[in-house]
């Protein structure tokens, strides 16, 4: 597949690798240079917990534990057990 360079520089990916490997905006790849025309691109792996407080602030209520909870006695998530 082709792809071309822009005047700032940017290549798209087609759409059919973007789609086939899940590619997002956003995600940081490593370009290397191995010879005069040749050039390898590998996605890097995320940070690990990448966007966890992102999604966690996306969650109702802000996703965020209470930093003083109440304490509660399990009894009443198992009412019918005696």
């Amino acid at each position: 597949m082709k792809a071309t360079l822009s005047s700032k520089g940017q290549l798209v990916l087609p759409a059919d690798f973007r789609e086939r490997d899940r590619l997002r905006a956003g995600q940081v790849f490593e370009v290397e240079r191995l010879d005069e025309g040749e050039y390898r691109l590998r996605r890097l792996a995320p940070a690990p917990n990448q966007g966890l407080v992102a999604w966690l602030r996306s969650c109702p209520g802000g996703g965020l534990p209470d930093p003083n909870p109440r304490s509660e006695s399990t009894d009443s998530f198992f009412p019918d057990i005696q």
